[in-house]
């Protein structure tokens, strides 16, 4: 073994929201238990959607750059697989937890659900500080992680994709293990990977452009122009700033944005052209001169017609909701609004698009990267677009619908639609015994 190795390990304590109410699993399923209800759901099926069908916790260890060994912990769920094969991506974190990764793999089974993909819900994620590695062993902890997990992927089984640190290449190394167990290639095990292996024209933009199509539906609903609308965006990353810069090219206004390290506001508009390449230059959003800088939280209670939260999750809270000064809350990110936050905003006349179905846009256009890649037949960039433009309408207009028939707000009509089409699904196939 190598001496001097200083670099540490250590695992920040678990995010304060895995620890109480606004543990992500049980807001979560707070949601789902309520429009279960307005279902009249039978208490069999209750149970069984209730509850994870897999929950693996595997060892990664991995030889690092200076000669030592460390251990990292991964962690992958499948929620549910009734309607297909599981669908989730991948995250490396310090804060990972089983509780995180349980709580995304069945939003992502409700997720594909309510767009009617054939795939049920998984996540993944290995307890990891990414910043601190080197290119090689980031290589090593994803081929390894790959392996210690290999028994549950496959495009007929799970299909993982990118998330929180993770990306294309990470992907191509994922396929590329899996090929070289399999002994050939298997292009169809991931999605999310380079164009020139099979990846999918258009899958950069999806979640985002999934996002500016519901908005787009929502102000025609409330017959709200869409020309000079002003938007507030919470997070600058690939959802937040594709939200923003396509939401400026239909006419709307995006008035306010924000990073980790702050936010901007304009009354007047900004350039979020000019935004994203002073990002590209600054690394962040502090600094651009054409704004007024506010803080994060004061981002969130700006005057506006459409808050676009993009970032973390529980941003929105019993403590800030009464202060919401939007007519539309398009959820960017994965459960920004806690379970307390959605009866405030209701009273409040607020719609919320709910995330399940604003950001499921780029889980659309991972489907069709599987198709494609199943298939052998790859479509231009137009045809991406075009069908995933059909599917968002189809699934707002759906969700919609279903609110106005059960007097319920859109988070609980996305959830009813989704369980609904779960939920055939497993009476029809019966309980296996």
């Amino acid at each position: 073994m190598a001496h001097g190795f200083t670099r540490t390990w250590s695992i920040r304590p678990e995010k304060d929201t895995f620890l109480g109410a606004e543990n992500p699993f049980e807001s979560m399923m707070a949601r789902f238990d309520e429009a279960a209800h307005h279902l009249n759901l039978e208490p069999s099926l209750h149970k069984v959607l209730r509850h994870p069908e897999k929950q693996v916790i595997v060892a990664v260890p991995v030889l690092l750059d200076n000669g030592e060994v460390e251990v990292f912990t991964g962690y992958r769920v499948l929620y549910n697989t009734a309607r297909g094969p599981a669908k989730g991506g991948i995250r490396f974190d310090l804060q990972v937890t089983l509780d995180e990764v349980k709580a995304l793999a069945a939003w992502m089974t409700w997720k594909c659900a309510v767009v009617n993909l054939p795939f049920g819900g998984s996540k993944g994620g290995v307890v990891c500080d990414p910043a601190t590695m080197s290119m090689g062993e980031l290589e090593r902890l994803t081929r390894r992680y790959t392996a210690g997990i290999i028994s549950l992927l496959g495009p007929d089984s799970d299909v993982p994709a990118p998330d929180v640190n993770t990306n294309e290449r990470m992907m191509a190394w994922i396929m590329d293990t899996y090929s070289m167990h399999k002994r050939h290639t298997v292009t169809a095990v991931v999605t999310g990977k380079p164009v020139a292996m099979g990846g999918s024209l258009g899958r950069r933009e999806a979640t985002g452009r999934g996002c500016m199509i519901v908005t787009r539906e929502a102000l025609k609903q409330l017959n709200m122009p869409i020309q000079g609308t002003r938007v507030v965006v919470q997070g600058f990353g690939n959802v937040g700033s594709i939200s923003a810069q396509l939401m400026q090219e239909q006419g709307m206004k995006i008035v306010g944005v924000s990073d980790k390290e702050g936010g901007l506001y304009n009354p007047k508009g900004l350039d979020v052209k000019e935004l994203m390449q002073h990002v590209k230059e600054h690394r962040v959003l502090s600094r651009y001169p054409n704004a007024e800088p506010v803080s994060n939280a004061d981002l969130l209670t700006l005057e506006c017609d459409v808050l676009v939260p993009a970032a973390l999750e529980n941003v929105i809270t019993e403590e800030n909701a009464s202060r919401i000064r939007a007519r539309i809350i398009c959820e960017g990110a994965n459960g920004p609004t806690s379970a307390d936050a959605d009866p405030i905003l209701q009273d409040a006349g607020i719609m919320v698009i709910p995330d399940i179905l604003a950001n499921a846009g780029g889980v659309t256009v991972s489907y069709f990267e599987w198709v494609q890649d199943r298939a052998g037949f790859f479509w231009d960039e137009e045809t991406v677009n075009s069908r995933l433009e059909r599917i968002m309408i189809n699934s707002y207009q759906e969700v919609s619908a279903m609110a106005q028939r059960a007097k319920v707000s859109m988070r609980i009509a996305a959830y009813m639609v989704s369980i609904d089409r779960v939920a055939a699904v497993h009476r029809l196939r019966g309980m296996y015994a």
